[in-house]
């Protein structure tokens, strides 16, 4: 829907012989063009209809409860009543302080810097946690930071070191069974260790002080950062949903 005019776009669909309405029922669609569309009957749509077909089939309740889990707060930047301070403490704990750091270090068998143990130790999180341990969603932007700047840029060093270090560990579950891969269990569960057997605190405006300080050695960029080469703002490059 076009919120300007209105109007829906407007397609016109051609099938002489029809198979299958759900699978390239058409032969041919002619339309203005409008941006990208979903196309939810293409042949490689399968598993978002099989995706679309489970939530339906799921009770309500079980539905908007998984909804409830993921609503982020109505504002921008990330406030302390938006995040588990203690959770997030744990995070930098085992992410700052030299022996668990050291410890953690032993877990994943790597020698990583501090900023990319700490995405790692959230990435950990995100494949081995519990349901419950994501009714604060906002607490991982912390992990790479936001492209708006929010609740500091993006770490683009960060961000490469943490993507290598999980493809290696992939590359080497295909020698070693899995034992690489088995240290982000381990991780997650040792960050869970310290939540509950120490007192972790932190200091939201001075974590995010910090960020934003040493993000220009991190590579920090946001949606308007300057391009290096022309040093004028980025253009935007996200795709409007709407014509």
């Amino acid at each position: 829907m076009n919120t300007a005019t209105g109007f829906a776009r407007r397609y016109h669909w051609h099938s002489a012989k029809v198979l299958d309405f759900v699978v390239e029922p058409h032969t041919g669609i002619v339309g203005e063009p409008a941006g990208q569309i979903i196309n939810l009957v293409d042949a490689q749509a399968v598993p978002a209809q099989d995706a679309l077909l489970t939530i339906a089939r799921e009770h309500p309740d079980v539905t908007l409860g998984e909804i409830r889990h993921l609503k982020m707060p109505a504002h921008p930047d990330v406030r302390a009543k938006d995040v588990d301070l203690k959770r997030l403490g744990a995070v930098l704990a085992v992410t700052y302080e030299n022996d668990l750091r050291s410890f953690a270090d032993f877990l994943l068998t790597e020698n990583l810097g501090p900023r990319t143990l700490q995405t790692l130790a959230m990435v950990a999180e995100v494949i081995h946690g519990t349901p419950v341990r994501f009714s604060d969603p906002a607490r991982y932007s912390f992990a790479l930071g936001g492209k708006d700047g929010h609740p500091f840029p993006v770490p683009l060093k960060t961000y490469d070191e943490s993507i290598d270090v999980l493809r290696r560990s992939l590359d080497a579950a295909k020698i070693d069974g899995g034992e690489k891969l088995e240290g982000f269990r381990r991780l997650n569960k040792f960050v869970e260790g310290v939540e509950t057997d120490l007192r972790p605190q932190v200091d939201l405006p001075a974590l995010i002080a910090h960020e934003k300080a040493i993000s220009p050695s991190l590579g920090g960029r946001t949606v308007t950062s300057a391009d290096k080469r022309t040093q004028r703002p980025c253009e935007p490059r996200q795709i409007s949903l709407f014509a």
